[in-house]
């Protein structure tokens, strides 16, 4: 009788073993990997899968995906070059992959005046890819105006952050 009940519990065991040996060994899809403008390569990088020819591989080869414009200007300055040709310089290293230039603005100023700043400062992020190599037929040039904020508030912070122009990977 012993030699049955533990027969029975060996049995009982090892099935249930295997049924968690089988849960463990289920394969998952690793979650898409998102963003949030504006950003930058650093610490908090380090989870998303940086597939060639991806936002995240731009991200993290280029430094950032940003470049930032003082109050109702769309001239591109120092910092801006220096990010601008690093992600020429990714650009060329992927020829396959298109960009859209996307220029955006503060909320301050009309709809109508937000659209062409933004327009103005997409163009001269394109225009100093172009100048170092990158054929312009992969580049697509797009103002979102003040339509698509990446900081609220209605103060210096805040609108330091929305004048931007943000290099988008297209597929």
């Amino acid at each position: 009788m012993r030699k049955t009940i533990s027969l029975t519990l060996v049995g009982a065991l090892l099935a249930t073993g295997a049924c968690a040996r089988r849960d463990k060994a289920v394969t998952t899809t690793p979650p898409v990997a998102t963003q949030t403008a504006p950003t930058t390569a650093n610490e908090e990088d380090v989870g998303l899968v940086e597939l060639p020819g991806s936002q995240a591989d731009l991200i993290a080869k280029a430094g950032s995906d940003t470049i930032y414009f003082g109050t109702d200007k769309s001239d591109v300055d120092g910092p801006s070059r220096t990010t601008l040709t690093a992600q020429a310089r990714w650009l060329l290293a992927n020829p396959s992959v298109r960009a859209s230039i996307e220029g955006h603005a503060d909320e301050r100023g009309t709809r109508e005046y937000n659209m062409a700043l933004g327009e103005r400062r997409a163009n001269a992020a394109r225009d100093y890819l172009v100048a170092q190599g990158v054929p312009a037929t992969r580049l697509l040039v797009t103002s979102w105006g003040k339509e698509k904020p990446v900081a609220t508030g209605a103060d210096e912070s805040a609108w330091a952050q929305n004048r931007r122009e943000v290099t988008v990977v297209v597929k």
